[in-house]
């Protein structure tokens, strides 16, 4: 018991040196799956990418890891050398660190119970050579459970919370509960973000509220946090995700993309109010 505390402790030391040379770290979070949270959370590194930033994507998804595909970086193979392990890397430099460039092949379950699944954390927030990053975006699985709460934990000084909804109303109660859970934890809320908000038919121009109307935007009134934006729904988002193609660099005049552009100047605004300037 001993050895394993005084591991622990060196483990959370080389967690402090490696998070000091990064300015930001920020975490992506839904209270349900199927909102397209790690849709987000890679469209969005982009963004930063596009805007000069040296950006970094960890995903914890231990059981459903998609970063690497949506970033056209599957197969890659995770280096090693004194510095520890080097993220692979994807469109604009950005690096990126996750279970999927671990597994032999598609077929290949991860069964781990908690103990485990906090044991990968910690070694990929020790180990990785992220080097300097002006910023981390952390790729939750949906939920409140292990990996969320070890990363709230392990990352001391975390910026803040991305939370991820849809508009429909059972995602909104679910949503909800997300955000309970980062105020008992006391972590910082950057806003809310509403995907799949409203199609706009490419044929006749009308458009249609698919899921619902409002529902991040009902959800930061009631609650009082701040609401970074929707994004639109846009088939042209999923086909570039299945083709690892960076959807806000192929049709950067969209309004979704537009939509991830605004996103960026809020949470750039949340930065610079806390002190903590981009």
């Amino acid at each position: 018991m001993e050895e394993r505390a005084k591991e622990m402790q060196e483990q959370e030391r080389r967690i402090k040196i490696r998070m000091a040379k990064i300015k930001h770290k920020l975490a992506i979070l839904s209270g349900k799956g199927g909102v397209g949270k790690s849709t987000i959370a890679a469209n969005l590194a982009i963004a930063l990418a596009r805007k000069g930033y040296k950006v970094g994507v960890l995903d914890v998804d231990i059981h459903g890891p998609s970063i690497p595909k949506i970033l056209g970086i599957r197969g890659r193979e995770l280096a090693t050398g004194p510095p520890g392990i080097f993220p692979a890397k994807g469109p604009l430099d950005i690096r990126v660190v996750s279970m999927d460039f671990l597994l032999p092949d598609d077929e290949t379950p991860v069964i781990w119970r908690g103990p485990m699944k906090m044991g990968a954390i910690r070694q990929f927030l020790a180990d990785v050579a992220w080097g300097n990053l002006d910023f981390l975006l952390i790729d939750l699985p949906p939920g409140t459970g292990d990996e969320p709460l070890s990363i709230m934990q392990l990352i001391s000084d975390i910026d803040g919370i991305l939370m991820i909804t849809a508009p429909s109303e059972v995602s909104q109660i679910v949503v909800k509960r997300a955000i309970g859970f980062t105020r008992e934890l006391r972590v910082p809320l950057v806003g809310v973000i509403e995907n799949m908000s409203g199609f706009v038919c490419p044929k006749c121009g009308a458009e249609f509220d698919i899921l619902g109307i409002g529902g991040g935007q009902k959800i930061s009134e009631e609650l009082g946090v701040p609401f970074l934006g929707k994004i639109p729904i846009d088939q042209r988002i999923c086909e570039d995700s299945d083709r690892g193609t960076p959807f806000i660099i192929e049709h950067a005049e969209t309004p979704a993309a537009k939509a991830f552009m605004q996103v960026v100047d809020k949470v750039e605004g949340y930065l610079k109010q806390r002190g903590t300037q981009a």
